[in-house]
């Protein structure tokens, strides 16, 4: 546990109103992927497009996400303007992902499958360029909105407070957009139901570039943007992506992240089939709704009982102990899955939620804390301020981690012999898919656990690296 702790200085508080419009960044920001996530499916269900194709729609524009989040990072933190390096790219991508989304989803099944396919695959890909020039400075901002141990963690709780609120929302599209009574066909329902998520995402989006503040940074520590200088900023460009992955700290933040996050993630979908196939005999219109209550339950345990206990549990043990307790108290709740997913019983199955629901919800609220402690430690290592490269860098990693976990899902659907094209499975399918859906987050957190025990920038350690560098920019400043 830490040695000391500090009082956070009154110039180092954001004020409340900050931290709601921060956070509600991070509503539309999650809003677009959980939504994003359900609507694909009508592309194959409501439109009957090939597997195939509906495959490489996930794959391409992820690729080109991949491929961009880097460059952006490089520019917003290189960006020299009247409003800051972040809020002019938030407030443009905002309205790019916002609109592009819109448009994206006005599809029919009376076009072609080739037309809806190239149709969507640009749509998507100016959708994900519009969402990384937003998320990229927009995630930047946060890691130095304050340079308090403690108030970088009461920033993130309540961002990931109100974004949580996506995962409460978003599993009712699934019983809107199937409801016949609502919509005439699920593609109607996405057309319809984007126009609507594209606006209030955009408008949420938006919110943090006209009301959150930055701080100014010393223009010494940037190069310049310009043509007649591109190969020295292709030069620094790759030579911050060395320096950011020779961080240590860093490293186990993004190892621990991809093992805990893309282990959820490889089992996240199987508790609809366990819900549907193994309570309910593989019929959805049996299982009805409970699939959308079982995502909805988890969000509200994350809102009302994990991030507050996370954030107080911070102040008192620090940030990496708080992460070790936090992720073994989920490993409890997968475990519970074993007994509680009864067919004859379905209300056990809300039982490990408050303990499942720390896995996922101490790591983000945690994670981009302690991001922001580690760009302090890159300044006082390398003379730049680097949040926007160390943002892409660690969403790319786990933007790479969920393709991995995509991939694992299909395997251990494929590996349990879980068939698709039949109702009732194999007993020996659904015993698989339900250790699967355990032994899978668990080995990852327990792996995450191990690299997370030598990570070393405790509260003292981060005090004294915070006076380190007012010292240097109080010198430079005068000089």
């Amino acid at each position: 546990m830490n040695a000391k702790h500090y009082t956070t200085a009154p110039e180092d508080r954001i004020p409340l109103g900050q931290k709601i419009a921060f956070g509600a960044g991070m509503l539309g920001n999650q809003m677009f992927p959980a939504s994003l996530s359900i609507f694909m499916v009508v592309l194959v269900k409501g439109l009957g497009m090939d597997p195939m194709l509906w495959g490489l729609l996930f794959f391409l524009p992820r690729l080109f996400d991949a491929l961009t989040d880097p460059i952006m990072g490089f520019i917003t933190d290189n960006t020299q303007s009247r409003w800051g390096r972040r809020r002019p790219y938030i407030f443009i991508g905002a309205i790019i992902a916002g609109v592009s989304f819109i448009v994206m989803w006005q599809v029919y099944p009376e076009n072609s499958e080739t037309y809806n396919f190239t149709y969507f695959l640009i749509t998507s890909l100016v959708f994900y360029l519009g969402m990384t020039i937003f998320s990229t400075p927009y995630v930047a901002m946060g890691y130095e909105m304050s340079n308090d141990f403690h108030e970088r963690t009461r920033l993130m709780a309540v961002a990931q407070w109100i974004g949580q609120w996506a995962w409460v929302i978003v599993p009712w599209f699934w019983v809107l957009i199937y409801d016949p009574e609502v919509y005439a066909t699920p593609d109607a329902g996405a057309r319809e139901l984007a126009v609507w998520v594209g606006i209030f995402c955009l408008g949420l989006a938006i919110v943090p570039a006209l009301f959150c503040k930055s701080p100014p940074v010393d223009p010494a520590t940037m190069v310049e943007l310009s043509r007649k200088k591109i190969g020295e900023n292709v030069a620094s460009l790759f030579k911050g992506f060395v320096d950011t992955f020779k961080c240590k700290p860093f490293r186990k933040l993004c190892i621990a992240t991809f093992l805990v996050f893309n282990a959820f993630n490889t089992v996240a979908g199987f508790s609809w089939f366990i819900i549907v196939y193994y309570m309910n005999q593989g019929d959805p219109g049996v299982a009805g709704t409970w699939p959308a209550w079982f995502g909805t339950l988890s969000a509200l345990s994350t809102c009302f009982l994990v991030i507050p206990i996370v954030t107080y549990m911070s102040q008192k043990i620090g940030k990496k102990n708080t992460f070790l307790v936090s992720q073994s108290i989920s490993i409890v709740g997968y475990s519970m899955f074993w007994w509680c997913f009864q067919p004859d019983n379905p209300l056990m199955m809300f039982l490990p939620l408050p303990f499942f629901a720390f896995g996922i919800g101490g790591l983000f609220t945690l994670m981009m804390s302690m991001t922001a402690d580690v760009c302090d430690l890159d300044e006082l290592n390398t003379g730049s301020r680097r949040e926007g490269t160390f943002a892409a860098i660690y969403w790319w990693m786990v933007k790479f981690g969920f393709a991995i976990a995509g991939l694992m899902s299909g395997l251990i659907l494929k590996l349990v012999g879980f068939d698709q094209d039949v109702a009732i499975q194999t007993p020996e399918a659904l015993e698989g898919l339900r250790l699967a859906y355990i032994l899978v987050p668990v080995t990852g957190t327990l792996i995450a656990m191990a690299v997370m025990k030598s990570y070393d920038v405790s509260e003292e350690k981060a005090h004294e690296i915070r006076l380190q560098l007012e010292d240097r920019r109080g010198a430079r400043a005068a000089a």
